[in-house]
């Protein structure tokens, strides 16, 4: 697989610190939430780093959001 199809697959992926910054949380918080599996990330098949889709992100503040409506 070539470089520029590799990220191409990459595109509407936030990197750790950009989807923090868009749930408003660290991004050490994003890794917690990886390790407990309450928030998997897509992993880049060469760097293993984590990436995260948008959907991925509101579908998660959503349920938070259902969550507390129920409480």
């Amino acid at each position: 697989m070539g470089v520029k199809s590799m990220v191409g697959k990459l595109d509407g992926l936030l990197q750790v610190g950009k989807a923090a910054e868009y749930l408003s949380v660290t991004s050490e918080t994003l890794r917690n939430w990886d390790k407990s599996g309450r928030l998997v990330p897509t992993r880049h098949p060469v760097t293993r780093y984590r990436y995260y889709r948008k959907e991925d992100l509101d579908a998660f503040l959503a349920s938070i959001i259902a969550q507390r409506e129920h409480e």
